[in-house]
């Protein structure tokens, strides 16, 4: 195996377990890693303060990708930051309204906001969107540079959102499946592939000296842009069939033992099959 220069993982499903933590043994890796000046990248669809909450100790010694691709950070320097058109956003919340069920995030670079009095969806999207506020129309412009609109279902999102939102790819977005639950639409060619590419010019690294973890579609071109990918063994069947190797799950932190093995040279990964 190449040697690695970089390291960039998904956060839920493949870096934290269902509980949504992180594995009591990364300290201890992490150390290692920056021994061997192997840089840690995490990347979510999650908005910035609710990856890096995870990695207060570190935060200015790694790399964050935030908002599906559309906010990169690294070493605390903003490299990229993307913005929606309000237009999109006011079409995209109209249809939103139209679906039985669903539920909106306009993710933005200071807050999330959203206009629902649903409890429930309250109470479960802000554990990822940790900054957010409550707003009486999300068709009307924020102040705030906005990087997507994050839909949510409590039925599923392949079934029940992604038919009805799949059309605004022909108005030059990105609508992608980023969880069991969650579509997100973004500007055309934002995902975590080009962000990662970002920081790999930025550092000159080559993807084949990049190791990637995910478990979802909006994991795809980042795996697709790194030579050691890695699909969770919960990761959707999709995502099996784009990357190399297989991590165990998520909530065996399957990501740091498949990094434990890497350093320790134990590089009996699994092949997935294709």
């Amino acid at each position: 195996m190449n040697d690695i220069k970089l390291i960039v993982t998904d956060m839920d499903g493949t870096f934290l377990n269902s509980e949504y933590e992180v594995s009591p043994d990364f300290p201890a890796i992490y150390q290692e890693l920056k021994k061997r000046n192997i840089l840690f990248v995490p990347a979510s669809g999650r908005q910035m303060p609710g990856i890096t909450q995870y990695f207060k100790d570190i935060e200015d010694e790694i790399g964050f990708i935030a908002e599906n691709g559309g906010y990169v950070i690294y070493k605390n320097k903003e490299l990229f930051a993307d913005k929606l058109d309000h237009r999109f956003v006011s079409e995209i919340i109209k249809t939103i309204r139209e679906i039985p069920g669903a539920r909106a995030v306009l993710s933005a670079k200071s807050k999330a906001y959203y206009e629902s009095d649903d409890e429930d969806f309250v109470n479960y999207f802000t554990r990822y969107y940790t900054e957010n506020q409550k707003v009486p129309d999300l068709m009307d412009e924020v102040d705030d540079d906005a990087f997507k609109i994050a839909v949510y279902h409590s039925g599923g999102s392949e079934e029940n959102l992604y038919p009805y939102l799949k059309h605004f790819a022909n108005e030059n977005l990105e609508v992608v499946i980023s969880g069991q639950y969650w579509v997100d639409i973004m500007n055309r060619n934002i995902n975590k592939g080009k962000a990662l590419e970002i920081i790999q010019k930025k550092l000159n690294i080559l993807p084949s000296e990049t190791m990637a973890f995910g478990d979802y579609m909006n994991d795809a071109e980042m795996l697709r842009n790194s030579k050691f990918s890695f699909a969770m063994e919960n990761a959707h069947p999709s995502v099996k069939n784009i990357a190399h190797f297989e991590a165990e799950s998520n909530d065996n932190f399957g990501v740091v033992l498949a990094i434990e093995k890497y350093l320790h040279k134990k590089q009996d990964f699994k092949i997935v099959e294709k």
